[in-house]
């Protein structure tokens, strides 16, 4: 096979294929344009809803400096102040750092990664509605007086008092968990993405270091939203129907909210840095003109970064009253995650020094926001240091120290990023001289409002109050912090502005204006698609490497040419290796994600206000539109069974189990939803480990409705297991009398399991240890009852002739959940019946 197509089509030829390929990538017209799942539009619907909120944010903490700038003032009051500070924090971190990061991502990796489209276009769309509407929904409580008033990290006992934080705690815990799954069906899609979706030839040691980073970040995603997620079904049913998670006299630890919410949010800050290092780490090479210095080990460097990580969380609690043990252990890995973030700093400037700067707009605000990063470091180290941290923590040298890590080490890389990758939008460049002053602004502003902070927080003022007596000498440092605010606002408006200035008169650029080496720069901003065809790589800077790389795909002349059968298609590689493995005809512009995502909105809106009915509508409205979705998305049997994709090759066009891109999104997703269940056994043995009684005499569930449980799920799964093997001997009838005995199963599973806690009469608002104990048995329910709807869509499926030994990737991928589902109701059952005791 050579590596371009030997037969040269004519002019004629190349322009009726691009006709064709246009016709099925376009992106809708009128009403119908907001139902398109392109990853173009998706990217930059992302983009602009972040930085919408990202300004609101914005407006938010000038209101609270304004009311900070001169003692006992009255600008604000009391609770408006707390209510604007914890939205500030709150948009801040999730609606705006990590929403940013997928964005991007979502927009450039298609190109990049030298695909067409990645896997699961319409799951993005769904992901985009869901952030959407729950930044709506979050954002416009303070509108009404009703937004939460008790800090972005909501701790108990303060959030759990309905009188003190009324209807905003839930309105943060509900609009929050809806916002991370928008986060959680990002991180399915990228991963998926990035392993299964690369041009051929790409191996894993090839890929971009965006792509490398991205799918750290997505791997950490899955495992730090999940505990805050099941922090936030105990917090809910707290203040729902009183169940006594936080509440001490009753058994319950407020300490189990701080372990949960850290567990994601220390992992959260890497979240939000190492996209902003993946941003620097395409900007610099390119600005060096030279491939980057130490590939192996800023890739080693991001992962060890990643996994340490996880290891953090409780130096955000040393003053909480931990052993000592813990403080050494936890103090020690706080200071050993300096060691890979140092390691890419450093190969940033070796890759500068080795090459031939240019210097540049995106260069100048990466410089910058890298200083003010390392700062903002240097203070980590202090805080990492247990006495230290005594005499520090809930001041506002903290509030310094977090902002020097988080707008140095997040916003000013992807101010930086705007500036590089705006020619991608609309082939023009954003300007130069407003760049500069933006710039300036910015730094100048940044370091006159944050620095002035660590000195009033060594002086003792603490954070969250809302204003301060006159003579204790804080007033001068606010001031100027207020005066700092205001400049550096000043820098993001001119930034704003330069964005969205009309360009029509700017004549347009060259496609790759920076001489960039990597693949995103062969997209054009006016097509719907990653690229016109898809190459074969051989290196990780292809455009400087492979010469006439760029008039080659444009011509047409590798994988994938053209639009056959009308379908939107882009090849399915190996993990390792980037050998084609199949073409994957992925769903196209559908209403469908709308639906499911508003329908979903409205079940969490529905709960935060305790409209029962409406919330049972809106979830069938949402298992409706779902089961819709996935029947016409890439389940779809096609016409045919292969596809000549071009260069001789033939690939097929439907594949099952662990070749599929169905399988992977499975087994990723329920990675993560392990993840939360295994938060809220973490939360059953915290209380076990923390009571000497742990029942405190309440009854337990006896051990045998547990066992037989236990019992019925594994029946269920054997039935299921059968029905695989049946189905791919092409017996249809024996494979539909084993889904339906495993679902009858599942049902008879789910009554045993909540039998226990019934028959016992065991009342989850008496004490924690029934508590507990409803929420795992339920947990295990809710997912066997998922389980049975899965076996209904298999059964039905089946019934429509549309799958069969040859198209099972329903039933793949539904056995693949029932691996997960039974050992968490192994796992569940078996701890209810046999550790309900005295330790």
């Amino acid at each position: 096979m050579t590596d371009v197509s030997v037969t040269e089509l004519s002019r004629e030829e190349r322009e009726a294929q691009e006709r064709e390929l246009r016709e099925v990538w376009r992106t809708p017209s009128g009403w119908r344009y907001w139902t398109s799942v392109n990853n173009t539009e998706i990217g930059l619907w992302y983009g602009a809803a972040a930085f919408i909120f990202m300004l609101f944010a914005g407006v938010l903490a000038l209101l609270v400096r304004v009311q900070l700038a001169v003692p006992e003032n009255r600008f604000l009051s009391a609770d408006v102040f707390n209510q604007a500070f914890t939205l500030h924090g709150t948009v801040m971190m999730f609606l705006f750092a990590v929403p940013i990061f997928e964005a991007v991502a979502i927009f450039l990796l298609p190109s990049m990664l030298g695909a067409r489209e990645l896997p699961f276009p319409r799951l993005s769309a769904f992901g985009f509605w869901s952030f959407a509407l729950g930044g709506v929904f979050v954002c416009g409580s303070i509108f009404f007086g009703a937004a939460p008033n008790t800090g972005w990290f909501m701790y108990p006992p303060l959030a759990t008092d309905k009188e003190y934080s009324g209807i905003g705690a839930d309105i943060w815990l509900l609009g929050l968990s809806f916002i991370e799954v928008a986060s959680i069906a990002a991180a399915v899609e990228l991963i998926v993405g990035i392993m299964k979706c690369r041009a051929p030839g790409m191996r894993i040691n090839m890929m971009p270091l965006f792509a490398w980073y991205l799918l750290i970040v997505a791997g950490m995603i899955l495992f730090a939203f999940p505990p805050l997620i099941a922090g936030d079904i105990l917090f809910e049913m707290e203040r729902m129907f009183d169940w006594p998670f936080f509440d001490a006299e009753r058994g319950g630890d407020p300490l189990l909210w701080q372990h949960l919410f850290w567990i994601f949010g220390h992992p959260e800050v890497y979240i939000i840095f190492l996209p902003a290092i993946a941003i620097m780490a395409m900007i610099v090479p390119t600005f060096a003109q030279r491939p980057i210095v130490g590939y192996s080990w800023i890739v080693l460097a991001a992962v060890g970064t990643g996994f340490l990580s996880f290891g953090l969380w409780v130096h955000h609690m040393f003053t909480t009253g931990l052993p000592q043990i813990s403080l050494a252990f936890f103090s020690a890995a706080s200071e050993a995650v300096a060691i890979p973030t140092g390691v890419q700093i450093f190969v940033f400037i070796a890759t500068l020094l080795a090459g031939r700067v240019i210097f540049s707009v995106p260069m100048l605000f990466g410089a910058g926001g890298l200083a003010i990063f390392v700062i903002g470091g240097l203070t980590g180290v202090m805080v990492a240091l247990v006495p230290f941290d005594w005499q520090a923590h809930d001041t506002y040298f903290v509030v310094a120290h977090l902002h020097y890590v988080l707008i140095g080490g997040m916003l000013f890389p992807v101010v930086a990023g705007i500036y590089y990758y705006y020619p991608l939008i609309n082939a023009r460049r954003l300007s130069d001289r407003l760049g500069k002053i933006a710039f300036w602004l910015m730094f100048v502003g940044f370091n006159v409002a944050f620095f002035p902070m660590h000195l009033s927080g060594l002086r003792g003022m603490p954070r969250r109050v809302f204003t301060y007596p006159a003579d204790i000498g804080w007033d001068w440092f606010n001031l100027i912090s207020t005066i700092g605010a205001f400049i550096f606002a000043a820098g993001v408006a001119v930034v704003v502005i330069d964005v969205v200035r009309p360009k029509h008169r700017q004549p347009k650029q060259e496609m790759n204006p920076w001489n960039a080496g990597t693949l995103e720069w062969i997209s054009e901003p006016e097509e719907s698609w990653g690229v016109r065809s898809i190459p074969i790589i051989k290196s990780r800077y292809p455009i400087w490497d492979q010469p006439g790389l760029l008039d080659d795909i444009k011509a047409g002349r590798y994988y994938l040419p053209d639009a056959q059968d009308g379908a939107r298609e882009t090849l399915v590689t190996s993990v390792l290796d980037a050998r084609p493995l199949q073409c994957l005809r992925v769903g196209g512009t559908s209403i469908l994600t709308m639906v499911a995502a508003f329908s979903l909105g409205g079940v969490f809106i529905a709960l935060t206000f305790h409209w029962w009915i409406l919330t049972l509508v809106c979830a069938v409205l949402t298992i409706a539109a779902i089961i819709a979705w996935l029947w016409t998305g890439t389940a779809e049997i096609p016409r045919l069974e292969e596809r000549d994709i071009g260069l001789g090759k033939t690939l097929p066009l439907y594949s099952s189990g662990p070749q599929s891109v169905g399988w992977w999104g499975m087994f990723i997703t329920m990675a993560g939803d392990s993840t939360a269940y295994a938060s809220l056994m973490f939360g059953y043995f915290f209380y076990w480990t923390i009571h000497d009684d742990f029942t405190a005499g309440h009854a337990g569930p006896g051990i045998g409705w547990p066992i037989l449980a236990a019992a019925l799920f594994v029946f269920a799964w054997f039935a299921m297991l059968l029905a695989r093997r049946v189905n791919a001997a092409d017996r249809p009838g024996m494979t539909r009398a084993a889904l339906i005995s495993s679902a009858l199963l599942t049902v008879a599973g789910c009554i045993a399991g909540l039998a226990g806690p019934h028959f016992y009469a065991m009342d989850p608002t008496a004490h924690v240890y029934p508590a507990i104990v409803w929420v795992v048995a339920i947990w295990t329910v809710v997912h066997a009852a998922v389980a049975i709807v899965m076996q209904a869509y298999c059964l039905a499926r089946s019934l429509a002739g549309r799958m069969s030994a040859r198209h099972d990737m329903d039933l793949q991928n539904v056995v693949l959940y029932w691996h997960f589902l039974v050992i968490t109701a192994i796992t569940s059952f078996g701890v209810l019946g046999l550790f309900p005791a005295v330790r």
